[in-house]
């Protein structure tokens, strides 16, 4: 880490340039730091304030633009990839999607300083059916906002940031353990996640084969993933039924008393479907979560059907 740190008296555009477009295409890279790093840089006179700062700005927009073109022209496939390397992949994009719609076009412009939304913002808005060219003023604006602030912050602050001016090495002892803070807090989360995940579930899990089976038979199962329903491609278990899990108290669906129930999703640790399932557990239904989800389905050769066109779930969009 110091020797790269090290290096950026002598690779700093590099660096800079390939962080930040690395961050705007929804890579786990922490650019904000490097941002500082380099207003702190240019300070001491090893950057050049105009260079560095047009080119982050422009290399912002372009990854940026890289997305937007990817969210319009793959839909929501794009925004499930995304939400399955996200902290909280759960409901992902209708969460990323609402707040984008909620708060307009604007929201594009403090995009960047908000987690979750960050990366999401412009596939969203490719996806939405957002013009380009009011995507990109927007969008421009945004991106000169968040580096200009990160940017100027380590300019204004660089002194007090001590490391830069006592020399690469000592400052890349100060990124490295920055990097190693971040990793521990990354694997912590998710030990917390997968604890309480261990703790909350308690309904039995079954192969999907054991499932089909049980299927035949008469159980019923209900498709419960958070954003399955988007997609104009998507499919289901064949002769699935659609359970909403986000509207689960209003939902007046009658459940089978005489029969099994079976519930899937396509959540990390089927987080989706052991929360439905529990909940059906307090109306008295014998539910059971298929493990893998949709994902071991199709692996096991199962049969399945294309989503329903009266089932499809309708955002609104930009016109």
């Amino acid at each position: 880490m110091e020797s790269w740190i090290s290096g950026v008296s002598q690779h700093g555009y590099a660096i800079l340039f390939t962080a930040v477009f690395l961050e705007a295409i929804g890579l786990p890279v922490p650019a904000a730091l490097i941002l500082l790093i380099a207003g702190g840089a240019a300070a001491n006179g090893t950057l050049q304030v105009g260079y560095a700062l047009s080119g982050a700005i422009s290399v912002t927009l372009a990854g940026d633009t890289v997305m937007f073109l990817l969210g319009r022209y793959t839909g929501w496939w794009m925004l499930g990839l995304l939400c399955r390397i996200s902290l909280n992949p759960e409901s992902c994009v209708l969460r990323s999607a609402d707040a984008f719609y909620r708060r307009g076009r604007t929201l594009l412009v403090i995009a960047k300083f908000i987690p979750g939304i960050n990366t999401m913002a412009p596939p969203l808005a490719g996806s939405m059916n957002m013009r380009f060219w009011p995507f990109v003023r927007l969008d421009l604006a945004g991106a000169a906002l968040y580096v200009g602030t990160c940017f100027g912050i380590g300019f204004l602050f660089s002194g007090a940031l001590g490391a830069l001016t006592r020399g690469y090495h000592a400052f890349g002892r100060v990124v490295g353990w920055a990097f190693v803070a971040l990793i521990l807090g990354y694997v912590g989360f998710q030990i917390l996640l997968w604890t309480r995940t261990r703790r909350l579930v308690a309904v039995p899990l079954v192969h999907p084969k054991e499932a089909a089976r049980e299927m035949a038979a008469g159980a019923w199962i209900y498709d419960v993933r958070s954003h399955g329903y988007f997609d104009a491609k998507a499919t289901r278990i064949q002769g699935s039924r659609r359970l909403d899990p986000n509207a689960l108290n209003q939902s007046k669906t009658e459940l089978p008393r005489d029969r099994p129930v079976y519930v899937y999703c396509t959540c990390v640790r089927e987080a989706t479907s052991a929360r439905v399932a529990r909940e059906l557990q307090k109306h008295g239904a014998r539910v059971a979560v298929i493990k893998g989800g949709l994902r071991a389905w199709k692996k096991a050769g199962l049969p399945l059907e294309p989503v329903p066109a009266s089932e499809m779930a309708q955002l609104p969009i930009f016109l």
